[in-house]
């Protein structure tokens, strides 16, 4: 994965695909564990 693709990939679901890219699906892994409040990266209710 190249760095300088990453704000390009994140935003890219690759609809009308069989899958997504990697870092696309690092995003919503990420996003994911910070939502879970079972999760060490949770970060609460931020308003």
């Amino acid at each position: 994965m190249k760095p300088i693709d990453n704000h390009a990939n994140q935003c890219n679901a690759n609809k009308g695909t069989s899958g997504h890219n990697a870092q696309y699906q690092a995003m919503l892994d990420n996003r994911s564990r910070q939502l879970n409040p079972m999760d060490s990266k949770y970060q609460g209710g931020k308003k």
